[in-house]
């Protein structure tokens, strides 16, 4: 007997470059949508003091590698030359069977891997995806936005500004784009909700 999948699950990315704001809007969706599922990710990073279970599954170096031969990774990432993060199947997918909304935060290269996985591309795709990508206003308000955040070299700065331009030109490949204006965010929270709720 075939497969039917619930046509009310379905996986929500939400992709923009850094500064833009998406934490923040993620922050206030979990806040107001107790019924959406944000997955944890799997990480080598280690635990930060006070930090619990409830956003990351710490595992060690062996168990990443065995959980990625294994195929438990809907995709992953190395970041920084430093510790490892992906996204985990079971973190997302018998969710979507049972109808919930999975909302989850990814890079570009995140949305690269999911969006080309066998469960979600295709004619006839297994389970729903929806992106959507938070722009800023301009450019330079993402500029401001990563030089307040911490003291930064030029030569950071620049390699952020150039990951910043490469990761805008992604935004028309999405569902939705969003523009999260400098004093504006509530409007930009709305009009996601919107998106995801449609």
């Amino acid at each position: 007997m075939a497969k039917t999948r619930d046509p009310q699950g379905k996986l929500v990315l939400i992709i923009g470059p850094s500064g833009v704001g998406k934490s923040v809007i993620l922050k206030a969706l979990r806040e107001r949508h107790p019924e959406f599922h944000f997955p944890r990710s799997a990480t080598t990073r280690s635990r930060r003091e006070g930090e619990g279970d409830d956003l990351y599954h710490f595992v060690s170096e062996q168990e990443f590698d065995q959980l990625q031969k294994k195929g438990e990774f809907l995709e992953w990432a190395l970041i920084h030359s430093g510790p490892r993060y992906a996204t985990m199947m079971d973190e997302i997918i018998p969710f979507i069977k049972h109808g919930k909304t999975v909302i989850r935060e990814v890079d570009v290269q995140g949305f690269e891997s999911i969006r080309h996985h066998t469960l979600f591309t295709g004619p006839k795709p297994l389970y729903p995806l929806q992106s959507i990508f938070i722009l800023p206003e301009n450019k330079q308000q993402l500029i401001d936005h990563i030089k307040t955040r911490a003291p930064i070299s030029d030569d950071e700065l620049q390699r952020r500004i150039a990951s910043m331009e490469k990761e805008l030109t992604y935004a028309s490949l999405c569902n939705a784009e969003i523009v999260n204006r400098e004093g504006s965010l509530e409007k930009a929270i709305g009009e996601v909700e919107q998106a995801i709720l449609d």
